[in-house]
């Protein structure tokens, strides 16, 4: 069933997501200077965490707050929702964080063109520069987020009321070790918006096919092992 409401509740988390995250990453450079600290990784991450488990909160009775295509998908995979909301859901988060980004570069012009307003600048040097190694890791991240989200928020013997704080501290741990090694994405919008907007295209095609692979392999097992087990039961 087609939702424009759930649509437009897409559109601005994800908007608050690639303005919280990506200005939390600018901020940190401005600080911290542009070799990450253990600070910087500390305020990216409780910056992107913080983003994302608020909006869960804001919005996940609207439209589940997927904010994220490498969700949806696996959502659309296992029947969680139907393929036209799904395509009006990615459609929504790109253009939310299209518009986030272009925000970005309005009020911060020098310092967002500096950083390309994102940290997901390809693999590291601690993992070699290696696009294997990169990939594994944005794959394997998203299997973490993905499980998460499906255990909290679909599985129907979740705990009530702790969706946000678990998948808002699931993304900071994933930030926490992410963003020395990949910028962890894990996030294909996040990582679209500011490409768009900055003209930084390389290594794109990973932050996509990365996260969408780990988020599909991490819905198929939860739905199929544990959550489709638990709506037998109820």
């Amino acid at each position: 069933m087609v939702n424009p409401r759930a649509y437009l509740a897409e559109a601005i988390a994800t908007y608050g997501l690639v303005f919280f995250g990506p200005l939390s990453v600018i901020l940190a450079i401005a600080s911290f200077g542009e070799e990450l600290t253990t600070q910087s990784v500390f305020f990216i991450s409780i910056g992107h965490g913080a983003a994302i488990g608020l909006m869960v909160y804001a919005f996940g009775h609207i439209s589940g707050a997927h904010i994220n295509p490498a969700v949806t998908i696996p959502m659309m995979i296992t029947r969680k929702i139907g393929i036209a909301d799904g395509i009006g859901y990615i459609i929504s988060q790109l253009i939310g964080a299209v518009a986030a980004a272009a925000t970005l570069k309005a009020i911060l012009p020098e310092l967002g063109a500096k950083v390309n307003f994102a940290t997901q600048g390809g693999p590291s040097d601690l993992i070699n520069n290696s696009i294997g190694s990169g990939f594994a890791v944005e794959a394997v991240l998203t299997f973490f987020l993905v499980t998460v989200i499906f255990m909290v928020a679909v599985h129907k013997k979740a705990t009530p009321g702790i969706q946000g704080l678990a998948i808002g501290g699931m993304i900071f741990l994933i930030h926490l070790v992410g963003v020395p090694l990949t910028g962890a994405s894990v996030n294909p919008a996040r990582t679209f918006g500011p490409a768009l907007i900055s003209g930084f295209w390389e290594f794109h095609w990973m932050y996509w096919a990365a996260p969408i692979l780990g988020g599909i392999i991490a819905g198929l097992i939860m739905n199929y092992v544990f959550v489709k087990k638990a709506e037998q039961e109820a």
